[in-house]
């Protein structure tokens, strides 16, 4: 059952210079804070070291979303007036090549206005208004090519904290990514390298990998005054028949499930919830997670009964964040907070290209 809360109490200070604007290198060379649920100990260390914590049976899962250029920056047709897209989520149910967007300037945007793109290589037509304000656009390409021109006329979208510029937009992609559809990074997977992972696997830690295509959303700060008065955002999410068998069986043979960030706790999470239903149902399958292709709105907030994830590897969130909100579910807020304010006192930083927690 959820707790009635207000969003005040998932609030903190930060210093702007705590705020990483650089990723670390190499990647794995980031600070990586331990949080011991059963004691409230804190331990410091090197996130190459995430190591000497797991143990053979354990299963990463990691989102392998890649993000796309969702920033596009043009003209309309007929004015020639300057116009900025932010590609937010994939609209599949409106049709092919179709996404929920934010247009600027939006106002007088209406429908079947059309947005040029790198001198026309690229249209964006505008197809309707979106209840939160943006608008719906299909896109289409000069050479057919939708996703060769947007990788062309696109750039990709940092989060607005970031001030510096990328000079390798590789940087703020996963190691893993191979799955389009993202407008910004699922962070917590930026620290590993190949290396890392392979020597985990030597050490008998597997991976697998769910997909959840993160739109903005996610990091806007919650607006209302409690979380009960918070309307989730809806993402698309996939976990294939190979993921949910290697996450039941690593389970039933006594390993943890270790999410790698937020997005793959709400994608288990979710899951373990639709399994949880149907398990209710005499002579139904009993397993934690089930495949599923979808979308899921789940708001996950203290109170919440975790299915399927033991472990939970993440970043340092916004404050008033429903990411914030998540980790503290998992952990405690009280906990959670004491470790955010001696990550700040000991020069972690923070946010996408911050330092990691792993809770245990």
């Amino acid at each position: 059952m959820n707790i009635a809360m207000n969003i005040a109490d998932f609030d903190y200070n930060l210093s702007p210079e705590r705020i990483a604007q650089t990723p670390a290198e190499p990647r794995d060379s980031s600070r990586l804070l331990v949080v011991h649920r059963d004691t409230g100990g804190l331990e410091h260390r090197i996130f190459r070291e995430i190591g000497n914590y797991l143990r053979p049976g354990d299963l990463l899962v990691a989102n392998q979303s890649r993000v796309i250029p969702a920033r596009l920056r043009g003209a309309k047709e007929g004015t020639g007036g300057r116009v900025e897209l932010l590609l937010l989520a994939v609209r599949g149910d409106l049709g092919p090549d179709t996404w929920e967007a934010l247009v600027r300037p939006g106002r007088r945007m209406h429908e079947g206005q059309r947005l040029l793109f790198g001198d026309g290589a690229l249209v964006a037509e505008v197809l309707e208004r979106t209840p939160s304000g943006g608008r719906a656009v299909r896109l289409l390409a000069q050479d057919g090519d939708v996703a060769g021109t947007l990788g062309r006329v696109g750039s990709v979208p940092l989060p607005p904290y970031i001030h510096e510029p990328l000079a390798d937009s590789e940087r703020y992609q996963t190691v893993y990514a191979r799955a389009p559809g993202s407008a910004a990074a699922p962070t917590a997977g930026l620290h590993f390298t190949p290396e890392l992972l392979a020597a985990l696997e030597t050490q008998g830690i597997g991976t697998a990998f769910v997909t959840l295509h993160i739109g903005l959303d996610t990091f806007r700060p919650i607006a209302e005054e409690t979380l009960d008065q918070h309307a989730m955002h809806s993402e698309a999410i996939e976990v294939s028949a190979e993921t949910a068998e290697r996450v039941n069986t690593a389970r039933e043979a006594g390993g943890r499930i270790v999410a790698v960030g937020t997005t793959a706790v709400r994608t288990l999470e979710a899951v373990a919830a639709l399994a949880a239903l149907t398990a209710e149902k005499p002579g139904v399958g009993e397993r934690p997670v089930v495949p599923y292709q979808g979308r899921t709105n789940l708001f996950i907030r203290p109170g919440h009964v975790f299915r399927a994830v033991d472990v939970m590897l993440t970043n340092f969130h916004l404050p008033r964040s429903t990411l914030l909100v998540l980790v503290s579910a998992f952990a405690g807020r009280e906990l959670i907070l004491r470790a955010y304010q001696e990550a700040a006192v000991a020069g972690y930083h923070f946010y996408s290209f911050g330092d990691a927690m792993l809770i245990l």
